[in-house]
């Protein structure tokens, strides 16, 4: 480490003002602050502790690996299952996870690659330093994607988020709409049929698969048969162990509770996302589960309201994209409705629209848009109050 330190504190002259290189100067300093703590002080009465951005983006970086790990074997579990070889969970660990390896890999490398070129861009054409928001948002592109995305539906779709989503404000800390679920949504609706129907969660030759395997969700399976059509899964069943591990078809990093869980402590604990959201979307999304299950009006006709906490991309929606800083409310009255009204939202459009049964990603994105709204209307009752306790 003090090698890499002497080696890159030799060439930083060349770097700075009078440098040969000065005009690339925030490519350099977004590489030296990425492999060390930056010498500058932070001052402000808003700050709490020492750590700096890039600190705060690895922290949520490191959350996420837990289900990053688990997706990589996952993909390599669903494969082998619909090619009716190494079906039990304790077989072929290893060639489960290099398969897995080869498919997600790939999709990180090129998620990464494309977003943080294009950041280093824009810094050396704007001369700021290089926003560290996207060391979160090229992990969380991969795992909200299926495991046969073409890469270059990847690349472009990294490169719509990253332009139009947040560059086009500003950059980070100025966009209103969250980076990664951008990306999601340009190819939801440019390639539907890349992000929808059955084939598209499993990886491998469709034509190989053994006779009863379909490739479905559990979301989609109990979409179109209800509690019913879950319980009698061929295959492999979808109950609500199997739901909990997530053992089961999906986006790459989506599937397991129990790593979602894992990185959801991880931010709670570090102080990283607020807890107040993530509850709040839990409420809300079991109240409207409810209602929506006691009147009958739900397409997911016997499905317990809990039960749509484990399905689909939920928890993993919560944990790490409600919960964005730059895009979710900011007072603490705001994060509370912010996040029931994105249970709320999320359930209507899950079990009440027949075209969008995964209703998590365009609840978030409609409440990013209302969440200043929110902040404001907060911070003026708030206002309203101190005013009739002064008077």
């Amino acid at each position: 480490m003090k090698l890499l330190e002497n080696l890159v504190g030799k060439v930083k002259p060349h770097f700075e003002e009078g440098g040969k290189l000065e005009n690339y100067y925030y490519g350099f300093e977004a590489l030296e602050t990425f492999l060390f703590v930056p010498a500058q002080t932070s001052q402000g009465t808003h700050i709490k502790d020492g750590i700096d951005l890039k600190r705060t983006m690895f922290t949520v970086v490191v959350a996420m690996i837990p289900a990053l790990l688990f997706g990589i074997w996952n993909v390599g579990q669903q494969h082998f299952v619909a090619m009716g070889e190494l079906t039990a969970l304790s077989e072929g660990f290893m060639d489960k996870f290099m398969y897995g390896s080869l498919k997600v890999l790939p999709i990180v490398i090129t998620a990464y690659g494309v977003g943080l070129g294009i950041e280093f861009v824009f810094a050396i054409i704007r001369k700021h330093p290089v926003n560290e928001g996207f060391l979160v948002s090229g992990m969380l592109i991969p795992l909200i994607m299926p495991p046969t995305i073409p890469l270059w539906m990847v690349a472009v779709a990294t490169a719509f988020a990253v332009i139009i989503g947040k560059e086009a404000f500003g950059g980070t800390g100025m966009n209103i709409l969250n980076v990664a679920l951008m990306a999601r949504v340009f190819v939801f609706f440019a390639h539907p049929t890349y992000m929808s129907g059955d084939l598209v969660w499993v990886a491998g030759d469709a034509s190989l698969f053994v006779d009863g395997f379909s490739g479905a969700t559990p979301l989609g399976v109990a979409y179109l048969g209800g509690a019913e059509a879950l319980a009698n899964v061929s295959i492999f069943n979808y109950d609500l162990t199997n739901l909990i591990m997530g053992t089961i078809p999906g986006s790459i990093g989506e599937t397991s509770v129990i790593a979602v869980g894992i990185g959801a402590v991880i931010l709670l604990v570090t102080g990283i996302a607020s807890w107040r959201i993530m509850a709040s979307v839990v409420v809300g999304t079991l109240v409207a589960g409810t209602v929506f299950d006691l009147a009958g009006i739900s397409y997911f006709q016997g499905v317990p309201a809990y039960t749509h906490l484990v399905m689909g991309s939920m928890l993993f929606a919560t944990v790490f994209m409600a919960t964005d800083p730059v895009t979710a409310a900011q007072t603490g009255t705001g994060k509370i409705i912010y996040g029931f009204l994105i249970g709320i939202f999320g359930m209507i459009i899950r079990a009440l629209n027949p075209a969008y049964p995964e209703g998590w990603m365009l609840a978030i994105l409609l409440m990013n848009v209302f969440a200043p709204t929110i902040d404001h209307y907060v911070v003026q009752s708030n206002i309203k109050r101190r005013i009739s306790r002064a008077l």
